[in-house]
Parts: C-alpha cells; sequence; structure tokens
C-alpha cells in the first residue's frame, strides 16, 4: 500500500485542498472507501488515529480521506459547495490522479465519524448513485439541535432554523425521498457507543430507516465518542463491505 497526501486545485471550490489517501499497489481495479472526518479535525484524521492503512492493506480496499474543514460536507448557505465538491468533482479528480480506483457503485463506499457520519448519509442520499453502502460512525444526524442562538455558524452552513426541516440538509427528508422515488438504496451501517451522547439520535435514525425498508444494520455496544471506538468500529465497516462484495 501507499499512503501518501496529495494537494491539488478545486474547481468546485476555487481553491486548493488536501487529501489522505491509501492506495493499493500491484492492482489494476479496486474498490474505494471515502471515508470522513468530524469536527475540529482534517484529512490526516484518520491515518494518525487508527491503524487504517494496516486495514485497507488487509481487505485490498483504497481509502480516500479528504477536508472540508468544519463545512458539514455541505452545500453552504453562505460558503463553499462542500457536498458538490466530495459528490461530483473528487471522484473525477481521484480517477484522474488514480486510474484504477473503480467507478462502478458496488465499489464505492462510504463512511465516516461524528460530523462525518452526517456528512456520509448526506453524500449517500443526494449522489446515491455513487455509493452501494453507507457506514455512519457515532453520527450526529440533526444538525438542527445544535443551533445556537449567540451564533451564526449552523445558519451559515443550513440557513435559517425554521427552513431546515424538509430541506438538503434533513437527512429525515433526504431518506424519505430516496426511499419514495426509485432510487437504488445502499446497505446502511450504524454504530454508536452507549456512553456517546449521540446515542439517542443513532437509535432514531435507526428506526426511522428501518421503517422506510432500508437495509440496516445497526451497532450499540460500550462506549463514547472517541477513537478508540472508531479505530474498531471502521474494522467492521470494511468487514461487511467485505461480506456485500461476496454477494456481488
Amino acid at each position: 500500500m501507499a499512503l501518501m497526501e496529495v494537494n491539488f486545485f478545486s474547481d468546485t471550490l476555487g481553491m486548493c485542498m488536501s487529501m489522505n489517501c491509501v492506495i493499493p499497489q500491484g492492482a489494476d481495479k479496486y474498490p474505494v472507501l471515502w471515508l470522513l472526518h468530524g469536527m475540529s479535525d482534517d484529512h490526516t484524521i484518520w491515518s494518525r488515529r487508527t491503524s487504517i492503512e494496516r486495514y485497507a492493506d488487509e481487505h485490498g480496499v483504497a481509502v480516500v480521506m479528504p477536508t472540508t474543514y468544519l463545512g458539514w460536507y455541505t452545500d453552504m448557505k453562505f460558503g463553499y459547495r462542500y457536498r458538490t465538491f466530495i459528490g461530483e468533482e473528487l471522484p473525477l479528480i481521484c480517477r484522474s490522479f488514480f486510474p484504477g480506483m473503480s467507478g462502478r457503485r458496488e465499489d464505492n463506499y462510504i463512511s465516516g465519524n461524528s460530523m462525518g457520519g452526517y456528512g456520509s448519509l448526506a453524500l449517500a442520499m443526494t449522489y446515491p448513485d455513487n455509493y452501494s453502502v453507507c457506514a455512519p460512525l457515532s453520527a450526529a444526524f440533526d444538525p438542527k439541535i445544535l443551533y445556537r442562538p449567540d451564533s451564526t455558524y449552523f445558519t451559515d452552513i443550513f440557513g435559517d432554523i425554521g427552513d431546515f426541516d424538509g430541506s438538503v440538509g434533513d437527512m429525515y427528508h433526504m431518506t424519505s425521498l430516496r426511499a419514495k422515488d426509485g432510487s437504488r438504496l445502499p446497505k446502511i451501517y450504524i454504530a454508536c457507543g452507549t456512553e456517546d451522547s449521540l446515542i439517542g439520535e443513532n437509535r432514531k435514525m435507526k428506526d426511522h430507516l428501518g421503517s422506510l425498508g432500508y437495509d440496516v444494520t445497526y451497532r450499540e455496544r460500550s462506549g463514547s465518542h472517541n477513537w478508540g471506538f472508531w479505530d474498531e468500529e471502521i474494522q467492521s465497516v470494511l468487514n461487511l463491505i467485505d461480506g456485500f462484495r461476496k454477494e456481488l
């Protein structure tokens, strides 16, 4: 495997961006896990806090770890078009740099922790033809509950709180929409620690997706919002992907 940091220009964002990539050696074509970071972190965090390079080698998968800073993987109300960047531009950029990356939906998977967990579901719902497996870990599924009256942070990203329900930022709306519009639905893996403050959100989303007919694997176990939990769970995600690939 090769682990590298790639610095490149994004036309969508109009600025230079960075990503860490783990790339298999000696393979003509290989599947890809798009792995997203949480709040306060960047494209280096999964490589620094987990053994993702070793796991990728064991499973024969490329891993792309981009940064979108604090943009919530969203086309911001006032700011940058991060969801378009990740969902549309970045795959084309990566496949131009690494021609072995498969473009088939069956070979592309997306995961992330916390804010990145939200982002993984948001991207899977916005671009249902891109990803066959979506694995949110300890996800902050409902940004609306994080709005604060003394801050414009979330209004800059998602707009006024009164406009959130039914928007592209609302994952309850987006998952319902995709279940009804004939889109191909990804397999979903949700995991959260029982001591995590987000456990209630994760249970609620699991029930919601199940009621809509999604193929959901849900796991909760003792653990909190930390890298020990995510290091273990990303291995579960890769095992799930292996099982999915054997079914093809």
